[in-house]
């Protein structure tokens, strides 16, 4: 089977939540570099405007006996004023349409290889984790990321520009009053982010407490039609009240911290008013500087609060947005627990010989599932599974399938250790048939063509009748264009089944992997399909796990299994004869079926 076009590897992403930061900004150097050039220039135009509005008026003041006069005496700062708005929007449009280009871009980056990531991650941490929750952890890191970058360089940047072409105006008309701006500016600032950095922890637990929420919502509408059916609306309705009132309970802390920094800063911002226009009425009644100083000094003050007040609130949001970074780095971004080691290779197969050799595995520490287990399985052989539920059989084939690494022992594959091999060669080189099959919310002909994406339309309509699924597809509205719902929802059991079979056909697989395949069909399906799995089954490796036995009495050999230990291994027959387990199983089962 020849692998995908696109990349198998994960992405190398940083584990901790600036680095993390940095290694996407990076790639947009030049761009950011652009806009924070066009920032400082809109910034600089705007905070320079007071000034010529004060040379205005200056000029004004002294042309105020010869009016006819006016325009001749303001002629420069008229031209200033008109080329720094002009200048504003000019520059400020310009850099929010290098936005409009880079902040898709870095979004669906960050999205991308995230995503990638967290493909990697194991069985066990999928199996831990709401699916619902990990997708919101993926959506808010990558807003969080794009919004860290522009509350950069479109709030904290102009507020610097601002601040220090403000100070040096004001120096120019009275250090005295530049000092005292300037004195504000940083004991504003200051204590602005030491609040908004105790606030941290609270938007970080709302953060949590916000994506918990919405796991549980994605878990709920996912099992919606059995919560009608076991008459448990209210009850769910209930059990989701509990994390509303965490998540309202932890969003009400964060946002009552936030109005006490807003109470600081308002205070603050008044102060800074009525002082700037006190201290210049006496500077001004001192003769210290002009009435064009006077007016610039007043209009800077009100400019400053404006922008330091819209500064302390994006430290919030900062602190907001690097919560959020923090939550999906570290939820993410850990370290993988299934990987392929340094100079793994692909997959050859040839055979298709699967051997254990002294296989000892455990979910939890201290409960072994397989100790020392040996078992190997020629090339070409059909082998059936039997045991009861918790005998080791699903756990054989996870192993297998290196969805889990054994604690002791290796298992190879025509000799090749499959933790020396490439995962995605490996999943190459297998089909699997599973007992709940996974559908994409897609059509059907891309579900079957899930198995080989260059399969044409005659080899998707060829395996679907090798399924027996094609009949039911020709009378669906769409037929092979048809959309199978949520996980394929839209299907029977024995419809999704049979699409699942397809999709193997499909793929074609050198070793193939039945896990109860076809427990969802009812015994006339079942055996339409049969003949089909049996010519699927020629020339491969077969491992079957059934409770049906008599879908696995042809096989060439089958295994029985009991607390994880292979208590009988023979043939059909050779094992009725040797009048054991595997006896008492036969013959007590129930219209074909394993009686736990």
């Amino acid at each position: 089977m020849n692998e995908t076009h696109f990349s198998p590897h994960a992405p190398a992403l940083p584990g901790e939540p600036i680095p993390f930061l940095l290694h996407f900004f990076r790639h947009y150097t030049g761009w950011c570099a652009l806009v924070v050039l066009l920032e400082i220039g809109s910034s600089a135009s705007g905070i320079l405007t007071p000034y010529a509005i004060g040379q205005i008026v200056g000029g004004v003041t002294d042309a105020i006996n010869v009016r006819e006069q006016i325009f001749t005496a303001v002629a420069f700062p008229l031209g200033l004023y008109i080329v720094l708005n002009l200048s504003e929007v000019l520059f400020s449009r310009a850099s929010a349409s290098c936005r409009i280009v880079v902040a898709p871009r870095l979004r669906a980056q960050v999205t991308s290889e995230l995503y990638a990531w967290l493909q990697h991650h194991s069985h066990r941490f999928l199996s831990n984790n709401f699916a619902g929750a990990l997708a919101s952890r993926i959506s808010e890191t990558s807003t969080s990321v794009n919004m860290t970058l522009w509350t950069l360089v479109f709030d904290f940047l102009p507020i610097v520009v601002t601040l220090t072409v403000s100070v040096a105006l004001l120096w120019y008309a009275s250090i005295p009053l530049a000092l005292f701006t300037l004195v504000w500016a940083l004991l504003f600032l200051s204590i602005s982010y030491q609040l908004a950095r105790r606030c941290r922890p609270l938007a970080h637990k709302s953060a949590e407490a916000r994506s918990i929420t919405i796991g549980k919502v994605v878990d709920a509408v996912t099992n919606l039609a059995s919560v009608r059916l076991f008459a448990m609306l209210g009850f769910e309705r209930d059990y989701l009240k509990n994390f509303l009132n965490n998540e309202i309970t932890a969003a009400r802390r964060w946002l009552w911290s936030n109005e006490r920094i807003l109470w600081f800063q308002y205070s603050l911002a008044l102060i800074l008013k009525v002082g700037t226009l006190l201290f210049a009425l006496w500077l001004w009644q001192r003769d210290r500087i002009s009435v064009a100083d006077f007016v610039m000094s007043i209009s800077l003050s009100l400019l400053i609060i404006n922008e330091v007040r819209n500064i302390s609130r994006r430290f919030i949001d900062l602190f907001e947005y690097i919560g959020n970074i923090t939550n999906g780095v570290y939820t993410i971004v850990r370290e993988h627990e299934i990987t392929d080691s340094p100079g793994a290779k692909p997959l050859q197969v040839t055979q298709g010989c699967i051997e254990l050799r002294d296989v000892t595995f455990s979910y939890v520490p201290g409960s072994p599932v397989f100790e020392n287990l040996n078992l190997r399985i020629e090339g070409g052989q059909r082998v059936g599974l039997v045991g009861y539920s918790g005998s080791g059989k699903s756990t054989l084939l996870n192993l297998i399938l290196r969805l889990y690494d054994p604690q002791q022992g290796s298992i190879l594959i025509d000799g090749q250790d499959i933790r020396n091999i490439t995962q995605q060669s490996l999943h190459a080189q297998i089909s699997l048939i599973p007992q709940d099959p996974g559908l994409f919310h897609r059509t059907l002909l891309e579900n079957i063509r899930y198995g080989r994406p260059d399969a044409n339309q005659e080899e998707i309509e060829l395996a679907a009748r090798g399924a027996d699924a094609h009949e039911f597809i020709e009378r669906m509205p769409s037929q092979y264009e048809s959309l199978v719902g949520e996980r394929g929802v839209k299907l029977s059991g024995g419809q999704r089944q049979r699409i699942s079979i397809a999709r193997v056909i499909v793929k074609n697989a050198p070793i193939l992997i039945m896990d109860e395949a076809t427990s969802s069909l009812d015994s006339v399906t079942e055996q339409a399909i049969q003949n089909s799995l049996n010519t699927l089954m020629q020339n491969k490796t077969v491992i079957v796990v059934a409770h049906r036995l008599s879908t696995i009495a042809h096989l060439d050999r089958i295994l029985v299994f009991s607390h994880g230990r292979i208590i009988e291994d023979g043939s059909h027959a050779e094992l009725l004869a040797a009048n054991g387990a595997y006896t008492q199983l036969w013959t007590r089962q129930t219209n074909g079926f394993l009686v736990e």
